[in-house]
């Protein structure tokens, strides 16, 4: 496992100029901190596996693979039309051609065959692409229409719509569906930092602390001054 570069910022934001003994220690417990945080990381990988199969659309179910007997839709018209449907779009446009976050969505301004543009969630997995992947045909997952008024998200409006204006701004197209997810990393990865985190907190003040009592380290703090004698 590789080691955590942010848990020094984590730990110390703000400090520049730390004394020796201190660097050492924290070193030591960054060193010790891989241990805990490797074994958290496989344990996360394991979850991460359950975690996608629950968040993976089946063949015909919405963001999932689109089969023969979903619709072909051509235009808007089309998409209100039909509760369940499919898009064909040449070689990779349907990423190409804007996008933006709407909300917690990640959008992309899809072009129909009729030309009329209209934003889409498209769950990735499930594009099936024949022919080239650049120039060829890419049937897109099954889709359904979701009522929202994007024009309420001005910067996500100004994201989506850099090149060219949305045809439709009072919805947009859902071709996720539970298919959408984190990647491994960002699934894992919050656990495992605090567990690094935690693991330098509680060894870096044991090791000074055992570092001071052996007389290898100053103390933190000086200690108490002797009140002098009534007698000096």
């Amino acid at each position: 496992m590789i080691m955590n570069e942010n848990a020094l910022e984590v730990i110390f934001m703000r400090y520049h100029h730390l004394r020796f003994d201190i660097w050492l220690c924290l070193l030591l417990a960054l060193f010790v901190s891989i241990f805990p945080a490797g074994l958290a990381e496989r344990v996360m990988k394991e979850k991460y596996k359950d975690y996608t199969q629950e968040h993976t659309a089946a063949e015909g179910e919405i963001g999932g693979i689109a089969g023969d007997e979903i619709f072909r839709a051509q235009s808007v018209k089309d998409l209100e039309a039909q509760e369940k449907f499919t898009v064909i779009s040449p070689g990779i446009e349907y990423r190409n051609c804007g996008s933006g976050y709407y909300k917690n969505h990640y959008l992309y301004a899809l072009t129909l065959p009729s030309g009329e543009r209209v934003a889409a969630a498209i769950n990735m997995e499930s594009v099936q692409t024949e022919g080239d992947y650049y120039s060829g045909e890419a049937t897109l997952p099954v889709g359904q229409i979701v009522r929202e008024d994007l024009s309420l998200e001005k910067e996500f409006i100004g994201q989506i719509e850099h090149s060219q204006p949305l045809s439709r701004r009072d919805f947009y197209v859902d071709m996720m569906g539970k298919g959408e997810k984190f990647s491994q990393e960002d699934y894992a990865g919050p656990v495992v930092m605090a567990v690094q985190v935690l693991t330098v907190m509680i060894f870096f003040p044991l090791f000074h602390a055992l570092g001071a009592k052996f007389g290898i380290f100053p103390p933190f703090w000086g200690g108490k001054k002797k009140k002098p004698s009534e007698w000096d």
